[in-house]
């Protein structure tokens, strides 16, 4: 990370900090120019792929405009969003405050370029909140088995692999007849225990239920399942050991 990125700011208005596979750099609201990132590192503020011919060598710029932060694509290669908003070559979107992961999508690969708006809090360095114990959130409830078939459906993600997909349902079965080898599992007992799970949780979260979600379905309901134990932290990394251990029988 850049010098402005590391020095202490508390900006007024909304400000932006990208960082790329390089470093990064801050912009304050009344910046007059933009910000530049894409594959050439000399050309450009940001450097993100600069081992991907694919990435254009000037991707895009983010600017200050009507009081909203603006990320402009004008690179070859659309840029993915969470929630799987494509902003396509030659288009524009507004960011929105807080943490935004955004992915160059090339043929082989995706690439990252982590993107906040830090908008001021009030109060903040006058005692605030920073000496109090950190919130858990709240967590959804789990049975150990539900829990165990989730881990080994969601350990492409737990293992942070790259574009990360659910275990297919063969694999987690065969993975659970080896966790528990007392029990009987099959491809349908676990996509049961699974898909009881989304009902549970779809009361409270979109996008878990095959009339939510644009045909065809494929993996998404339960990806959106899985992002939303890994949002809420009901899912963590350590949990991989249970798939060492078996969980509890």
């Amino acid at each position: 990370m850049t010098e402005a990125c590391l020095a202490v700011f508390r900006p007024r208005s909304p400000a932006l900090f990208v960082m790329g596979v390089n470093g990064g750099m801050s912009m304050a609201p009344d910046a007059a120019f933009p910000l530049v990132f894409g594959r050439n590192e000399p050309e450009v503020h940001v450097c993100v792929a600069p081992d991907d011919t694919h990435v254009s060598r000037k991707q895009g710029y983010f600017t200050r405009e009507h009081s909203r932060w603006v990320l402009n694509n004008t690179g070859r290669l659309p840029i993915r969003l969470p929630g799987a908003h494509l902003v396509l070559g030659g288009d524009r979107v507004e960011l929105r405050s807080g943490f935004t992961p955004l992915f160059i999508v090339a043929p082989k690969r995706e690439h990252l370029l982590e993107v906040r708006v830090a908008t001021p809090t009030p109060g903040a360095g006058d005692g605030g909140l920073g000496e109090v114990a950190t919130h858990e959130g709240e967590v959804w409830d789990l049975t150990a088995t539900e829990k165990l078939v989730l881990i080994c459906l969601a350990q492409r993600y737990l293992r942070n692999d790259p574009m990360p997909q659910p275990l297919p349902w063969a694999e987690v079965a065969a993975e659970l007849a080896d966790l528990r080898p007392a029990e009987t599992w099959s491809k349908q007992r676990a996509a049961r225990v699974v898909a009881g799970v989304r009902t549970r949780l779809s009361g409270s979260v979109s996008g878990l239920m095959e009339d939510e979600v644009p045909q065809p379905v494929g993996n998404a309901l339960n990806h959106n399942l899985i992002t939303e134990l890994l949002v809420t932290t009901t899912l963590v990394k350590s949990d991989l050991a249970l798939l060492e251990g078996g969980g509890d029988r």
